[in-house]
């Protein structure tokens, strides 16, 4: 999982994760990765529009976000 978070961090893009919090219960988070060190990451929590330190070993997935933009006709 650390890979994956250090990959969508290089390359600075908006990813989306399902994360298990202390007491067991699932959130999906949509987040921008800032730093990712041996056991925890900091990301900016668009869910609540902070600066959060997350548990890598708590993160179920991660992917990023890719947006497509619509083509006009």
């Amino acid at each position: 999982m650390r890979q994956a978070l250090l990959k969508i961090c290089e390359r600075h893009e908006l990813a989306e994760m399902i994360y298990m919090r202390a007491d067991g219960t699932l959130t999906k988070r949509r987040i921008r990765i800032l730093t990712v060190g041996m056991d925890s990451f900091t990301a900016y929590c668009h869910l609540r529009h902070e600066k959060r330190t997350f548990k890598t070993d708590r993160v179920l997935s991660v992917q990023r976000v890719v947006s497509r933009e619509r083509q006009a006709i």
